[in-house]
């Protein structure tokens, strides 16, 4: 699908690690490449034309992300370098002013490391507690095993909407709807989900949403965080500098600029931010129930292949996102990945960041295998034939 948008698949290669970063349609490439060329001066500083051609451009992509999620305000949408710099930003600058020692953040062992680290550096500042929502046989989270994890002192739960090694879908809108009816707040991960799901932040009613353009076909070092907007004036910025400044006399006399501004400092990626909206224009053209759709039915075929191959084990047949992990018995993960680059096909091997899912699963490393709409049966027919011979990939492992 759309495979004559991207660039990179003009070379012979096959790309299955959308899960890290997804391809870039030409559109956004043009768009970056427009912004250096024609009026590549800074954001919301100039008083010149081309500065206020930035600065439409660029607050452009803010009201089209607000649309693309479904968000009531502009002054919600935060952009951010990438969801690891949002989920750190509530972390440091909303919660660790509000959490008290003994207080408990519900997490999983299937987190990504952006959704983890954050907690666990508050478990030192702060005194409080890392509890664990345990997954189910499939390592899924469920409603009941939320319900069943809360105690008297959770006061937050963060989780992915996606996981990036099991994929499961998590049942956020019920998750969330329970949590507030026992005032916790949820932040959500949706890194892995917000390319490949509709998102709509006020049916959600989530608190906090982290993600990165990047991986829904737009630039690198570029994400947004989402905070409904009575909590994220509650945000403490972390960056202070240029730009999120009112203005300053000494240190008594400091005032910062309104949301989203004063979250903000210091000079952005502009022509990221501006490409991201080229981004968000093309996946809104495709349609987000058509990318889900044809997804599904893509790991469905892949995975009814690699059940086929008796030396595949499949870490998460159930799952309905395009994230397939699996293993060839008795070969290093990242063996098979070497193999199969030797043929063009791209894959990602090791623990992808979820370095405590190894205590729920029993496996520390997986290859990955993680679809997008440009994907094919046609790959994926490439991808299991070279998977089918296991003496093949022994020998040219030497």
């Amino acid at each position: 699908m759309n495979r004559e948008d991207f660039p990179m698949l003009n070379q012979d290669i096959i790309y299955f690690d959308n899960g890290a970063t997804t391809l870039k349609p030409k559109c956004v490439i043009d768009k970056t490449v427009e912004y250096y060329s024609l009026y590549g001066a800074s954001a919301h500083r100039g008083d010149y034309d081309i500065a206020y051609k930035v600065d439409q451009e660029y607050e452009n992509t803010r009201a089209l992300v607000k649309e693309f999620i479904h968000a009531k305000h502009l002054e919600e949408i935060v952009f951010t370098s990438g969801s690891t710099e949002g989920l750190n930003l509530v972390a440091n600058g909303f919660f660790k002013h509000l959490l008290e020692p003994n207080d408990e953040v519900l997490i999983t062992k299937a987190e990504h490391a952006s959704n983890v680290l954050p907690w666990f550096q508050l478990a030192k500042t702060n005194n409080i507690h890392i509890g664990y929502i345990p997954l189910d046989d499939h390592y899924y989270v469920t409603l009941e095993n939320v319900k069943k994890a809360i105690t008297p002192h959770t006061k937050v739960i963060s989780l992915a909407y996606i996981t990036n090694v099991i994929g499961d879908i998590r049942p956020m809108k019920e998750i969330i709807a329970y949590a507030h009816e026992h005032n916790i707040f949820v932040v959500v991960d949706a890194a892995q989900s917000i390319g490949h799901l509709k998102t709509d932040v006020q049916d959600l009613d989530v608190d906090f949403l982290s993600f990165s353009a990047h991986k829904m076909c737009g630039p690198t070092g570029v994400g947004v965080l989402y905070g409904k907007k009575e909590l994220l004036e509650e945000v403490e910025p972390l960056l202070l500098g240029g730009g999120m400044n009112e203005s300053f006399d000494n240190e008594q006399e400091v005032f910062y600029k309104p949301l989203p501004t004063r979250l903000e400092a210091g000079t952005p990626n502009i022509a990221g931010v501006i490409a991201f909206g080229e981004a968000i224009l093309y996946l809104q053209k495709i349609g987000m129930d058509t990318i889900a759709s044809y997804e599904k039915k893509l790991r469905q075929y892949l995975v009814d292949k690699l059940l086929l191959i008796p030396h595949i084990d499949i870490i998460n047949i159930e799952s309905d996102s395009g994230i397939v992990s699996f293993n060839v018995n008795d070969i290093f993960s990242q063996d098979v990945a070497y193999y199969l680059n030797k043929y063009n096909i791209c894959v990602r091997a090791g623990s992808h960041c979820a370095k405590i899912l190894k205590n729920a699963v029993g496996v520390k490393n997986t290859i990955r295998v993680s679809l997008y709409f440009y994907n094919t049966i046609e790959e994926i027919d490439s991808l299991v034939e070279l998977l089918m011979d296991k003496d093949k990939i022994l020998k040219e492992m030497l």
